[in-house]
């Protein structure tokens, strides 16, 4: 099956496509292509051979990685890098992935989920990664049925390739973040309930996500993860519904409406409105009639 979705390499370091390309090489006596980097980004997943990846900082000082089946690196744009074979007699197979700039905004638009790594790459310059054999077995499969995707001419095929890149991206990213965290599940735990304690002291606050991170010393990215992962909603959608019952309980003792969304962080009245409607199905004023009613009549 791989070999009827190989690609023959050529040496073209740009896309045509404007969203994505993807392509299993396998090689052998290939000749080492001169450091060079992209406006795109680029993943790689080595499968077999004898090669070292060297990929350059921005100082031109460069890093040399010994690659071992099952490595895979994410390349952001404007990052020199190249590989350097070691047995050009050795079979040389590998996945490769561009995905544009473009692509990956709409991507965000649709889930933070699939930026994790290229995030960290951009943010931390970590490129390689190294994934066990069941993973890699999982990211492999995906490659294949994206690339089986493209070269198919069935029904639908336009969904049915988005979907298998929004698969193969997000295995990538989940089967990396999850073994960077199987030892972390007690650190996780214990911070996750200090910033629930802090929220909770907090409500009146802004509570942005960058406050949070930077009053705890954390990257975003992995508060944001954190809470996704724990109890499947976003940081900012926690909050709002922390202050919405904060709110519901002040209105329904019978406080003032307009000093209890402030008081509780909402900064007017309008986005306080729809928020309280949305969750309680009903306006701030009726809920807080409704409830009212209820209370005099079961005296």
């Amino acid at each position: 099956m791989k070999n009827k979705l190989r690609s023959s390499f050529n040496s073209r370091q740009y896309m045509l496509s404007s969203d994505f390309e993807v392509f299993y090489y396998s090689d052998k006596n290939f000749s080492t292509l001169p450091p060079h980097a992209h406006d795109y980004y680029e993943f790689y997943m080595f499968i077999e051979g004898d090669i070292t990846m060297e990929i350059f900082k921005a100082n031109g000082q460069s890093e040399l990685h010994k690659m071992t089946p099952g490595d895979l690196m994410i390349v952001p744009p404007g990052t020199l890098h190249h590989a350097i074979m070691d047995d050009p007699s050795k079979n040389y197979r590998r996945f490769v992935f561009w995905i544009s700039r473009e692509c990956c905004k709409s991507l965000t638009q649709e889930s933070v989920d699939y930026m994790y790594l290229i995030q960290k790459a951009e943010a931390f310059h970590q490129y390689i990664y190294h994934l066990m054999p069941s993973d890699q077995h999982q990211v492999e499969y995906r490659f294949i049925r994206l690339l089986e995707e493209i070269s198919s001419d069935r029904y639908g095929g336009d969904t049915a390739r988005h979907l298998c890149l929004c698969d193969l991206i997000l295995t990538i990213n989940r089967v990396i973040y999850d073994s960077e965290h199987r030892d972390s599940k007690s650190e996780d735990a214990s911070l996750f309930q200090n910033i629930l304690s802090y929220i909770e002291s907090n409500l009146e606050e802004t509570l942005s996500l960058d406050d949070i991170a930077g009053h705890f010393f954390v990257s975003k990215f992995y508060v944001s993860h954190l809470f996704k992962d724990t109890l499947g909603i976003s940081l900012h959608q926690y909050i709002i519904k922390k202050r919405l019952a904060g709110c519901q309980s002040a209105i329904t003792n019978g406080e003032s409406i307009s000093k209890t969304y402030e008081r509780f962080g909402f900064r007017d009245y309008s986005s306080f409105f729809k928020a309280f409607k949305k969750e309680y199905g009903m306006s701030p004023k009726d809920y807080q009639a409704v409830y009212t009613n209820t209370a005099s009549h079961s005296k």
